[in-house]
């Protein structure tokens, strides 16, 4: 039985967002993904979640993004992958 999440929710948000004025992460996304776990481990050696277009292998104890593809693709320059609750 494994104890780590089976989901996660990525938030794609810019990285010249330095001060939200105290609004949450989602109001400044350009794209969201509930992404769930595939049983696989990904080249970075985390647990591989996919949905909705993204595949990103996760660090479920930290919650890290250690890798991240959009629609097939490396995320684009300036964005950032986080993970939110």
């Amino acid at each position: 039985m494994t104890t780590e999440p089976q989901r996660f929710k990525i938030l794609l948000i810019p990285e010249h967002i330095e001060d939200r004025g105290g609004a949450p992460a989602e109001d400044s996304a350009v794209r969201s993904a509930v992404v769930e776990a595939t049983g696989e481990t990904g080249a970075s050696g985390y647990p591989r979640y996919a949905g909705n277009g993204i595949v990103a292998d996760i660090d479920p104890r930290t919650r890290t993004v250690e890798a991240v593809l959009v629609d097939g693709a490396e995320l684009d320059y300036g964005l950032t992958a986080a993970v939110t609750s």
